[in-house]
């Protein structure tokens, strides 16, 4: 993996959650007709495979990231949308996680229901 700047981490994040703003609106208006209906939940991205004593690790601590309980650098609803379908946040989630894998990183989406 490239050894990313703290400034190019923050803009692959923004890239990242500007994709899942962008597919989960898509969602959102063509899917559920703007209304916020059906299961509620949580999603978010997990990106693995980054200890957190390593130069990679402290750049991203630097850049705005934590980590969770499982120890993945976390991004919490990353479309920012403020819905509670989990249909539209996981169609976010894992657009955001498409980003950060172009950039070599190991990321995933993950979801919860409510």
């Amino acid at each position: 993996m490239e050894d990313f700047t703290v400034i190019q981490i923050k803009a692959i994040v923004e890239e990242a959650k500007k994709a899942a703003y962008e597919a989960a609106s898509t969602y959102y208006k063509d899917v559920l007709g703007g209304e916020d209906r059906y299961s509620c939940g949580f999603a978010w991205v997990n990106i693995y495979k980054i200890k957190g004593n390593t130069k990679l690790g402290k750049k991203m601590k630097e850049a705005g990231l934590e980590k969770d309980y499982s120890g993945a650098y976390s991004i919490w609803n990353p479309s920012g949308l403020p819905i509670q379908n989990i249909d539209t946040k996981e169609v976010g989630a894992r657009a955001a996680a498409d980003v950060l894998k172009k950039y070599g990183f190991e990321a995933s989406a993950g979801s919860r229901l409510d």
